[in-house]
């Protein structure tokens, strides 16, 4: 079984020599235009720094960010810009999460600094569940931008100016703590790690502020785009906040003075799955929802139920528990937030990989082996890895990750091409939803044969 780290301390920490596939691949400009200098894009405002609430309701802004360009660089400095740098290594990218880090505002003589900064962010982000248990499905890459000035623009004030490579801003659309970058230019960056199902931007800057992006990229097929500080406190609380927006699908459940008719919702029921207008009542009599977890406990909190404010507003919507995550920073998910949010993990990470190669029919002295990443939560619970011939059940090899060809022998007596197939599940109680637990078994197949 490929080795799994179970820490950031003991990750590589090398630069990835660039495969000939990454140094010939295209930029991120290559294929449609970037949007015009008028194009404008939903992002989330982060809460008040001393306030209550996650964020602050949302406002459009432009793709194209509010810094300045970026100015020439020295060749010494170009040579340094675009590197990858592996920072956590959980397996292939097509079966892993892929999280890629581009920091701005750093100069070539802070590129250290950047993946101190980078591994410091994932650690934040990893001490929440269920990232904790999930953090093996992870990779983690880091892109080095390199910029002409340390910092970014509007720290510490709204007059200050800075050249970096994705613009990054502070008092974007007039809101001090809205940090907007450049779209363009982060998929320029984005592009050049192997995968991106995430994307996290680190700012230089010890200044409270972030932003959510939370729409899939129609190019690179990323998740979303959180950007943040690299050194204030609540920076990880705030990327994991928009990753419950863009991997979990989950709604806001604070509600917002400012948002236009925020004192009553009166619209159809939501598609996220953690606000509803059903009571508590309604949602057990209609199966609907987070049903499933009414009057279950709650880690936030008091217990599962339907608390009216959420969405955005006051009255007339209601969400699963008193506070959470989606409410407020420093807050666990709820259980169905916790549900959702496996169900992302799983959408875009697969639990069995095919350490045997599966292209080639396998003898009898031939051994499959399947790759299973290996949970990291408090309870120890692991996966669960079944093996199958033709489709029966070979009870006896549960839980093992490899079967020899020749102790299929006695099933094989016919001579002829048979489907050994692995599956591994993760029957977790954390996930209620029959639909969700149908999603998180992964299998690996081979044909073998005497």
């Amino acid at each position: 079984m490929r080795p799994t780290l179970r820490a950031l301390t003991t990750t590589v920490t090398t630069a990835v020599a660039v495969t000939a596939a990454l140094a010939v691949a295209p930029p991120a400009a290559a294929g449609p235009p970037p949007p015009g200098p008028a194009a404008r894009v939903e992002v989330e405002v982060p809460g008040p720094e001393y306030g209550g609430a996650a964020g602050s309701g949302r406002v459009t802004v432009p793709a194209a960010g509010a810094g300045r360009a970026q100015g020439r660089l020295s060749e010494a400095a170009r040579g340094l810009d675009g590197e990858v740098v592996r920072l956590v290594d959980n397996g292939p990218s097509a079966d892993r999460l892929d999280v890629v880090v581009v920091g701005d505002g750093y100069t070539a003589a802070e590129l250290e600094k950047f993946h101190a900064d980078a591994r410091q962010k994932w650690e934040e982000v990893t001490a929440v569940e269920p990232y904790t248990t999930y953090r093996n499905l992870f990779n983690v890459w880091a892109v080095d931008a390199v910029s002409q000035d340390s910092g970014v623009s509007g720290d510490p004030g709204k007059d200050v100016v800075r050249a970096t490579a994705l613009g990054s801003s502070f008092w974007c659309d007039g809101i001090e703590r809205l940090l907007c970058v450049d779209q363009a230019k982060v998929d320029s960056y984005v592009a050049r790690a192997p995968q991106a199902d995430l994307v996290l931007v680190l700012a230089n800057s010890t200044k409270y502020g972030g932003a959510g992006y939370n729409e899939a990229s129609p190019t690179l097929g990323y998740e979303g785009i959180s950007t943040v500080s690299s050194g204030h406190p609540k920076s990880g609380q705030i990327a994991v906040h928009e990753t419950g927006h863009s991997l979990g699908k989950l709604a806001d459940e604070y509600f917002y003075a400012d948002y236009p008719g925020y004192e009553q919702y009166t619209g159809p029921e939501p598609g996220e799955s953690n606000i509803s207008v059903l009571t508590a009542d309604a949602l057990a009599a209609q199966r609907a929802k987070w049903y499933r977890w009414l009057g279950e406990p709650s880690p936030d909190g008091g217990t599962v139920g339907a608390y009216e404010g959420g969405g955005y507003y006051v009255k007339g919507l209601f969400r699963p528990s008193d506070n959470s995550m989606m409410r407020s920073l420093g807050k666990p998910f709820n259980p169905p937030g916790v549900e959702a949010m496996i169900a992302g993990f799983h959408r875009h990470a697969r639990t069995a990989t095919a350490l045997t190669p599966t292209d080639r029919v396998l003898r009898p002295g031939a051994t499959a082996r399947v790759g299973v990443p290996r949970l990291a939560g408090a309870d120890g619970r692991q996966l669960t890895v079944r093996w199958f011939l033709d489709g029966r059940e070979l009870t006896w090899f549960a839980g093992r990750d490899r079967v020899r060809v020749g102790e299929l022998t006695v099933w094989l007596l016919d001579h002829r091409e048979h489907r050994l197939t692995a599956r591994v599940n993760d029957a977790t109680s954390a996930v209620r939803d029959p639909q969700v637990a149908a999603s998180l078994t992964s299998s690996a197949g081979w044909r073998v044969r005497l």
